[in-house]
């Protein structure tokens, strides 16, 4: 990690540590996130700063599927991975879909019982968004 990297993800724990950003959970992902080990909450943490604040974390990619505007991160810890998915493209807010402890040990791809639920919760969160806008 680079001087700047540390530097903003030290400011990051600092904006965090006093509820200074506003994403909106969806479903359990908060909770789920908070069970997560501590370097991952904060690798996820930091990742979703840089994408409220214009930018893109090195570890966060398009998920296959669903198009422009739904990404993951995907963390691996200790010979664990874990993945939070969002989407911003609900007018420009920050919409926190999923997050989840990769179980299986073959193969890379997201597993369909997640991805279903991604594909409902991005429903939900349109929902949400159309709600919000009236």
């Amino acid at each position: 990690m680079s001087h700047l990297q540390n530097s903003q993800q030290r400011h990051w724990l600092w904006l965090w540590s006093r509820g200074c950003f506003r994403w909106i959970w969806i479903g359990n992902s908060l909770e789920a996130v908070k069970s997560f080990p501590q370097a991952v909450r904060s690798e996820v943490g930091f990742a979703l700063y840089q994408v409220q604040t214009g930018g893109k974390h090195v570890n966060a990619k398009p998920l296959r599927g669903f198009g422009a505007g739904v990404l993951e991160i995907v963390s691996d810890h200790r010979g664990d991975t874990f993945r939070a998915v969002y989407t911003v493209r609900l007018a420009g807010r920050v919409y926190v879909l999923h997050t989840f402890q990769k179980k299986s040990k073959t193969g890379i791809a997201t597993p369909k019982a997640e991805m279903e639920l991604v594909r409902r919760r991005l429903k939900r969160a349109t929902k949400l968004n159309a709600a919000q806008e009236k």
